[in-house]
């Protein structure tokens, strides 16, 4: 039997972390294990798919920061219309009870699940009924983490007020892809990072990073002014003192700090002026 948790969980910031804590305590309390219960992907795929935002975390980054936090089992449902449709009621004895064992839910204050929703008290006699004790979280006090407002952050460039929130550094992960050579020729070679499409990319600009926790790196998102790229958006690293071939591998960033923004410079020589200073700063 499980003491269990639901939500989306993007980025595992300080609100997720402060619910976590709480359901390892009624687990310990209880001598039970904990389950985080998560979707597949976004609710609003198939509830709003217009509005679908951009992520924090990839499906992978959600389990391994959830079972970082102490989580036992993470358990990804399918999201879809035929889910989106349950009750609340049934998917608590369906799903919670009788597929996964839960025994006791620890809900967020202010969260909601099940077609049409319900109040905390409508949730504590489904409960009831379904054999599920459930318990009411306390808020994180004096901070409003949410992933919006994590979002917002990163989307302005505002790096440490988004780790902050998150509690944790940003990351973004890809593999290393075909560029065009040009950081190379110029005595900076980088690496050309693909991203999945659903990824948050920050605000274009330069940044400080660390690179598969070990490296020290400088990393560029935007479309290369300078070398006329057009609208080619592109996120590439140079790694610091690092000499070797990267094609295929997969690279893990952790954004540190914003350097600058990305801007277009009269010839090569001062944008090489510039990478030199950036190189320094980071």
């Amino acid at each position: 039997m499980f003491v269990a948790t639901i939500g989306f969980f993007d980025g595992v910031h300080l609100g997720h972390r402060c619910l976590i804590d709480q359901v390892l305590e009624v687990a310990r309390a209880r001598g039970l294990q904990t389950m985080a219960v998560t979707m597949d992907r976004h609710p609003k795929c198939v509830i709003a798919p217009q509005f679908v935002p951009s992520l924090l975390t990839t499906n992978e980054e959600r389990m391994e920061l959830l079972t970082a936090a102490g989580i036992d089992r993470i358990e990804f449902l399918h999201f879809d219309s035929e889910m989106m449709q349950l009750t609340a009621h049934d998917f608590m004895q369906k799903v919670l009870k009788e597929q996964l064992g839960v025994s006791v839910l620890v809900m967020g204050y202010d969260h909601k699940f099940g077609h049409g929703g319900g109040s905390f008290g409508q949730y504590l006699q489904w409960g009831r009924e379904c054999g599920i004790e459930v318990i009411r979280a306390r808020e994180l006090p004096d901070v409003h983490a949410s992933s919006t407002e994590c979002r917002k952050y990163l989307m302005s460039g505002d790096i440490a007020r988004a780790e902050t929130l998150l509690g944790h550094p940003f990351c973004i992960s890809g593999t290393v892809v075909a560029g065009h050579r040009v950081g190379r020729e110029m005595g900076f070679p980088t690496a050309n990072i693909e991203v999945c499409k659903e990824k948050l990319v920050p605000k274009d600009g330069v940044y400080a990073v660390r690179v598969n926790q070990t490296l020290k790196g400088v990393l560029n998102i935007g479309t290369r002014p300078t070398l006329d790229n057009g609208n080619d958006r592109t996120i590439e690293v140079h790694l610091i003192g690092y000499t070797g071939n990267l094609y295929g591998e997969k690279l893990t960033i952790q954004f540190l700090r914003r350097i600058r923004d990305e801007r277009k410079f009269g010839s090569l020589e001062e944008l090489k002026a510039q990478i030199r200073k950036d190189l320094a700063d980071a």
